[in-house]
């Protein structure tokens, strides 16, 4: 799942979406689908 390590870094990048679920903040990328990560 981790794919870059600061969650700050994945939330500049284009296409970028922050959503929490069950506790945790999520980065998910529609257009890069790589650039995706998760913070404790």
């Amino acid at each position: 799942m981790k794919v870059r390590a600061s969650i700050r870094s994945l939330k500049n990048q284009p296409g970028a979406q922050i959503v929490r679920r069950r506790g945790k903040v999520f980065v998910i990328n529609k257009k890069n689908p790589r650039m995706k990560g998760r913070q404790k």
